[in-house]
């Protein structure tokens, strides 16, 4: 089991002017740049209905939803924001733990007039997703959380002990130097390790993002996503005081997290229910978008 942790954890297009290299969100959904505090959020917004809201990881931007946000905005409102630092949100100096970013979240549904949602993460929005729930419960519908660990909930302690996750610390100066015009190789390194068949993150979606984390300053948030993560930890360890008892879907990858994610979780929540995509790595919305999408609707609809 640990070792399937420590190998998960090691993680950690309507949103451009069209390309035919990722899957489009439907015409019906526009964009809107929403300002918190220190930040501009860049969103995308369709549907109607009860909220959902959708939170990327590092290696994608709010773009990685397409499909997921097709499906349920026939009767949702689905909102779907690109993180600070991340996509075509902007790239301030801070703000990269996970709680201020849950802030974030926060400000851009209140924004939009929206109270409750239903609140889904995969890799570092599994993270946000989290801190969200832990700081606005009343506000949490529902919580999913996608193929990877939560800082300082149990067995993080093991975790963080593992040498694979040296890019929870790498960044700074020197760092951004060595990246600076190799961002696709740096990313192709998740891609590959952590897909359960690379060839599922194809040619066209690696060119889409890596494009993306080559702007200005884009690298430089993302190192500040993962060093962020010891604060994280101490953030969520004091959140854990109060445990989470709105329904929670914890969703990994077979050849991923697996059932680990829901290990995880029920350290931390009452009502946790656990499912694990066959054949998937981590790249879930990439290598199994419909069995995904199908686990997420059944759990919605419950």
């Amino acid at each position: 089991m640990i070792r399937a942790l420590l190998t998960a954890s090691a993680l950690l297009a309507l949103s451009l002017p069209a390309h035919a290299d990722v899957t489009p969100f439907p015409a019906s959904f526009h964009t809107k740049d929403i300002a918190v505090d220190g930040a501009k959020i860049h969103v995308r917004i369709g549907g109607k209905g009860p909220a959902v809201v959708l939170l990327h990881g590092f290696g994608d931007t709010g773009d990685m939803w397409a499909p997921l946000a097709a499906d349920l905005a026939k009767d949702h409102t689905v909102v779907v924001p690109d993180l600070r630092g991340m996509g075509l949100s902007s790239i301030p100096d801070g703000g990269y733990d996970k709680k201020t970013q849950a802030g974030d979240v926060r400000a851009v549904l209140a924004s939009l007039g929206i109270e409750h949602s239903v609140v889904i993460g995969h890799d570092i929005g599994t993270m946000v997703a989290f801190a969200y729930a832990s700081r606005y419960p009343q506000q949490t519908d529902r919580l999913v959380v996608m193929d990877a660990p939560v800082p300082g909930i149990p067995p993080w302690n093991d975790i963080v002990r593992s040498p694979m996750l040296w890019h929870f610390d790498f960044g700074g100066p020197d760092a951004e130097r060595l990246v600076a015009g190799r961002e696709r190789i740096y990313l192709d390194r998740f891609w590959n390790e952590f897909a359960g068949d690379p060839k599922k993150v194809d040619e066209a979606t690696r060119k889409h993002y890596a494009k993306l984390y080559a702007r200005p300053g884009a690298m430089h948030a993302a190192f500040a996503q993962f060093r962020s993560i010891r604060q994280d930890a101490v953030d969520n360890e004091a959140s854990m005081k109060t445990r989470l008892t709105m329904p929670v879907l914890a969703v990994g990858g077979e050849k991923s997290f697996g059932n680990n994610e829901a290990i995880v979780m029920r350290n931390a929540a009452d009502n946790v229910t656990e499912v694990v995509i066959p054949g998937a790595g981590h790249w879930l919305m990439e290598e199994a978008p419909t069995q995904t999408t199908q686990a997420i609707r059944d759990f919605i609809a419950q």
